[in-house]
């Protein structure tokens, strides 16, 4: 049950995909905003989100879940940021005491369908001989979890690092300065997801993880180069086409979630200035977040 409990809790940080006290106000932007004209082919990871009777700016920041601490880069105009907003907002609500609770009650394939009954006997030996040595977890014991799951608690093994979080990283910010921390949807929401994705298709993820691992390191090395160099678009454009992703699910895992957020983005702006940190994936596109904000009304620039 420790393992359990262990393997749930470090899936849910991980999913996001893997956030106010009150303050005096301050309308001040953090760095200066690029032109209009230029916004929509910016590279940045931080946008001011302005107009719209806005009474201060809020800010939208890209993350990527899951980075080596090496790679990892906070600017001084992303603290600024976070200093001028009142409140924090992740994808989830990450200081939630109950959010492991939640991963651990949804975790487990519903039909008692376990990761032995959808692989071959080859690619289940193989696989269980990869997960021990990479994860340190015994196929047996954790066969019946959600394979999207068990991939995600690989991850550490495919970047050679233990992973820091931009989440983690805000979170402590928030705290420090007594903000409010809260999410644009729940654990409940992010399951959710995963049990509309067959767990024929997540299985295959971890085969090809074990087949295709050097191919898998090269792809994610060349995610957190586009990523440090803030190229929004370049990587909406390599996940979409992503060798170890669900590329015919990008509309349940992107472009609907990027729909339902909006109306939350636009009550937590609207009530006082925000700063929000989503996944950068969620960013770019004609259905990524910048695009649905300025199809609100909202004047959405890159701050460098």
């Amino acid at each position: 049950m420790r393992l359990f409990r262990k393997t749930a809790f470090a899936a849910a940080l991980l999913l996001t995909s893997l956030t106010a006290s009150a303050q005096k106000k301050n309308t001040k932007a953090p760095a200066k905003a690029q032109p209009a004209a230029t916004a929509a082919t910016a590279n940045s990871l931080l946008w001011e989100v302005s107009g719209k009777g806005l009474s201060a700016p809020s800010y939208v920041f890209g993350t990527i879940h899951m980075i080596c601490p090496a790679d990892m880069q906070m600017p001084e105009t992303v603290k600024q940021a976070v200093s001028s907003s009142k409140q924090v907002v992740l994808e989830m609500d990450m200081d939630d005491p109950t959010m492991a609770q939640q991963a651990q009650a949804g975790m487990l394939m519903s039909g008692g369908q376990t990761l032995q009954t959808l692989m071959s006997p080859a690619d289940y030996a193989a696989f269980g001989t990869y997960l021990q040595a990479k994860a340190g977890l015994p196929i047996d014991k954790v066969g019946a979890i959600k394979p999207f799951f068990l991939g995600s608690m690989l991850m550490p093994a495919v970047m050679g690092c233990q992973p820091a979080s931009y989440e983690a990283a805000f979170m402590k910010m928030a705290q420090e300065q007594k903000k409010e921390v809260l999410g644009l949807e729940t654990m409940q929401d992010q399951l959710g997801v995963f049990d509309k994705i067959p767990y024929a298709a997540q299985s295959k993820m971890l085969t090809d993880m074990v087949t295709q691992e050097a191919a898998m390191k090269q792809e994610m090395q060349q995610m957190v180069g586009l990523y440090k160099t803030q190229q929004v678009e370049a990587l909406r454009e390599m996940s979409s086409k992503s060798l170890f992703g669900f590329t015919e699910y990008n509309g349940l895992l992107l472009d609907d979630r990027n729909q339902r957020w909006i109306a939350s983005i636009e009550k937590m702006a609207a009530s006082q200035p925000t700063f929000f940190a989503v996944g950068a994936a969620h960013l770019g596109g004609p259905k990524g977040v910048l695009a649905l904000l300025r199809q609100q009304g909202y004047q959405v620039k890159a701050v460098q």
